[in-house]
């Protein structure tokens, strides 16, 4: 079998058997003569680097010496360790790839049994399995890794510096070696040579230039290029002449073979001597960048503020910043800011730059948040600046502005910021600012609605009116961080109360409109207030059991549904946004007055008799404020205890009871409500959870009673406060639990409808007054009657509402006309 021959299967394989024979000539080609590439490379780039134009000639001659040597050297080592590879060897490579070495056994000859027909059968089978696995052999790549004898990596170095002579330096440099050589003056005789190279500043962009190659007589350079001429041949017979450095002192030798210099204005450039050229220089002066401010400082919702500006640059800028200093003739100094400040350093702030690009004209937006600063505001003075890849610096205008910041409108919120801001302008302002705090928190009743700012208020109060006299630095910024956080929770902290979130919305539009607000601004206060709103008629259609259509249309003296009171939001912030602040006052008025009819519908429920539940509701309440008051006190006691008695008592009040004891006894008296008081909700989860919650207060009373008398006010404040948390939530439990009974109770007795607990459908004026039979005096004969009644009633009580928003109108009017809106 022909085809099993080795001969035969050797010719199927003799393609990839050559590629694996010059695999193993270059492999021992490359680890027998590195060296000696290497170190031809490194003499070559070091020859066009032109070292030897900058080096003694001394010194170059050793070089060449020595390099010369260790090619030779390179070379010999390389021939003595070249081991020229064979076939054989290729054949064995290429059979190692191969499972079950087929090559080998193709190869091989049967020694045994050559003469018997069925051990030569088998002997045929297996070199036929062998020849077609030979069939499938493919070549093998060299190793060429040469870390195991290069453990320094010299080749790569002397390729990177080839690599960098080539980019950077020149190929006919290595012909200036020739100088060294016997002949070289005659060569030199046959005429010299020269080269240069122009390289601008690298942040203009612009390429580096071959002087050889400008055949024009005139060249534009920017200002800062590198103009770099190499004379060969013999010294003298090229000199250099030029007028654009502005040089004047350390000037080299004009026949100098290499000269280094920048160029700094317009002027000639000239190469005299045989095969020399000149050039009339034209220089691009680099100017300074500019910045300017674009458009006026804005507002953030959340109190950023957004200052747009433009930069300019030949090439580029590289950096920009704005100082923000106080404007302190331009401060109204009255108030806290009447003391004189401490020392504030400007506020720097980085400008935004293109991360990409180009950047020779920017615009764009300083967007950021200086709120917390002392600076918010307040008059400043904005200073722009930027600056280009020269150096060059250019300032922009400066720019006299208040800088915005986040503003608050409910006004405990706004008073705390501005007592933060007088402890920042001036540590001076720290008795002030204790005096007023203490005026804020004496009656926080209907004032202060959240509990948890009060009470970080007065424990903020404590730690200030602590250090007022001798405050630090440190202890100011820790008390200020305090009133902001405070600031910020009465502004926008939870409320448990629908009724309450509406009424903070409505100050803080109220607040709005009487300071003016921006676009953004009145975006957030008019969608609190929506939001407020739809929550309050929420909660006040459930606990009447009716649609919050149904609820907008129960207020008395008026009916509006859903998109009429849309309406009529959507009105109010169009007004405030034109800036019609005398309209937007009177319709905001108008819808003040809408809901409180609302909340006093909400009030009279049924009958309008006062049942056991909403007597144990009114015991509830009248604890409550006893509980407060006992807190207040308590409060004022621990300040007085830091500032020193006045002459009285600590913790007596003016009927001689201690606090403990008046602690005593409303513990008591709220024990008597949860045994005897009817309260509403018995057995309903509402009312489960009111009495559980009374308990919890019970237990925080107990506890703060013994601090008390223990002298721990600090203690007995945190149990009171607990008290008084306990006593709100379980008043609300029992409030819903009454208003469902009552809506029970309703739904119980439909004839209740039919007679009429409305005094209007009872024969009565909305006064109340018996309006009389028919035909007598008093009667409805004569009067408008079915729509034109309504409409006429409409009319004038939107007439009413006119002028008491009407802020030109004496305040006693506006009082009396709220006082007839209050009773229809």
């Amino acid at each position: 079998m022909e085809e099993h021959t080795p001969e035969h299967a050797l010719k199927q394989i003799e393609a990839p058997l050559r590629l694996t024979l010059l695999g193993l000539y270059a492999e021992r080609l490359t680890r027998a003569f590195w060296p000696l590439w290497s170190v031809t490379i490194g003499l070559l780039g070091a020859l066009f680097f032109g070292l030897q134009d900058l080096l003694p000639i001394e010194t170059v001659w050793f070089a060449t010496v020595c390099g010369s040597l260790a090619v030779v050297w390179a070379l010999w080592a390389g021939w003595r360790a070249f081991d020229k590879p064979s076939r054989t060897e290729a054949l064995a490579r290429l059979d190692a790839r191969l499972p079950g070495q087929p090559i080998a056994a193709l190869l091989d000859s049967q020694s045994i049994g050559a003469s018997d027909p069925a051990s030569r059968a088998v002997w045929d089978a297996h070199r036929a399995r062998m020849a077609e696995r030979a069939r499938k052999a493919q070549p093998v790549e060299p190793n060429l890794r040469l870390s195991s004898l290069d453990p320094f990596a010299l080749r790569y170095v002397a390729l990177t510096g080839l690599v960098m002579a080539l980019l950077f330096g020149s190929v006919w440099r290595a012909a200036s070696l020739s100088g060294l050589t016997p002949g070289a003056v005659a060569a030199a005789a046959a005429g010299p040579s020269w080269e240069g190279w122009a390289q601008p500043p690298v942040y203009t962009g612009k390429p580096a230039l071959y002087l050889n190659d400008q055949t024009a007589e005139s060249l534009t350079l920017p200002t800062g290029t590198r103009l770099q001429i190499r004379l060969y041949g013999e010294p003298g017979s090229l000199i250099l002449s030029e007028t654009v450095s502005a040089r004047t002192t350390d000037l080299p030798p004009a026949s100098n073979p290499a000269q280094d210099f920048l160029v700094t204005k317009s002027g000639t450039l000239a190469i005299e001597g045989t095969g020399g050229q000149t050039w009339k220089i034209t220089a691009i002066t680099d100017a300074p960048p500019t910045v300017t401010t674009d458009g006026k400082i804005g507002r953030e919702a959340d109190g950023r503020f957004k200052q747009p500006f433009e930069a300019k640059d030949d090439y580029g800028v590289t950096a920009g910043q704005v100082s923000i200093a106080i404007d302190l003739a331009k401060v109204d100094r009255r108030y806290g800011l009447a003391a004189t400040p401490d020392v504030v350093a400007p506020v720097v702030l980085d400008l935004p730059l293109p991360l990409r690009g180009n950047r020779a004209e920017i615009k764009e937006t300083l967007i950021d948040d200086l709120s917390k600063h002392v600076f918010a505001n307040l008059p400043v003075i904005m200073t722009f600046s930027v600056t280009d890849a020269a150096g060059q610096s250019g300032t922009a205008a400066p720019l006299s502005v208040v800088l915005p910041g986040k503003r608050f409108f409910d006004p405990l919120a706004a008073a705390l910021i501005e007592m933060r801001r007088d402890l920042l302008w001036s540590r001076s302002n720290a008795p002030t600012a204790v005096q007023i705090i203490k005026a804020v928190t004496n009656q926080p009743d209907g004032f202060i609605r959240n509990e948890r700012a009060y009470l970080r208020l007065r424990v903020a109060l404590k730690s200030l009116d602590a250090a007022a006299a001798t405050l630090s630095v440190v202890k100011r910024d820790e008390i200020a961080e305090e009133l902001w956080q405070i600031a910020l929770l009465v502004e926008e902290g939870d409320l448990e109360s629908a009724k309450e979130r509406l009424r903070r919305a409505q100050d803080r539009v109220d607040e709005a409109i009487k300071n003016g607000a921006s676009p953004e601004e009145v975006q957030e206060l008019m969608d609190e207030m929506r939001e407020a709103l739809n929550n309050y008629l929420k909660e006040l259609a459930e606990s009447q059991g009716q649609s919050e259509e149904e609820t907008s249309q129960n207020a008395p003296g008026m009916k509006m549904d859903q998109d009429q009171l849309q309406q009529m939001l959507d009105k109010l912030q169009q007004l405030m946004d034109e800036g019609k602040t005398a309209e937007a006052a009177d319709l905001m008025e108008q819808l003040r007055q809408f809901m409180e009819n609302m909340q006093v519908t909400q009030g009279e429920g049924g009958s309008g008799q006062s049942g056991p539940g909403q007597q144990a509701m009114k015991d509830l309440g009248e604890t409550l404020r006893g509980q407060q008051g006992l807190s207040d006190d308590a409060f004022r006691d621990l300040q007085d205890g830091q500032e020193g008695n006045d002459g009285q008592q600590p913790g007596e009040d003016g009927s001689g009871k201690s606090l403990a004891e008046r602690q005593k006894d409303l513990r008591e008296r709220l024990g008597q409500m949860e045994k005897g008081a009817k309260l509403p909700g018995k057995g309903t989860e509402k009312g489960t959870e009111g009495r559980q919650r009374l308990g919890e207060a019970g237990r925080a009373m107990d506890e703060a009673e013994q601090a008390l008398r223990n002298g721990d006010l600090d203690g007995a404040l945190d149990r009171q406060a607990e008290a008084m948390e306990g006593m709100r939530e379980g008043m609300s439990n029992f409030a819903e639990a009454l208003a469902e009974e009552q809506r029970q109770a309703g739904e119980a007795q439909p004839g209740d409808q039919a007679t009429g607990t409305d005094p209007n459908e009872k024969g009565r004026d909305p006064l109340g007054r018996n309006m009389g039979d028919a035909a007598h005096i008093g009667s409805d004969k004569n009067m408008l009657q079915g729509e034109d009644i309504y409409r006429r009633a409409q009319d004038l009580l939107d007439e009413i509402r006119k002028r008491s928003g009407d802020l030109q109108r004496p305040e006693g009017e506006r009082n009396y006309l709220k006082r007839l809106l209050d009773l229809f």
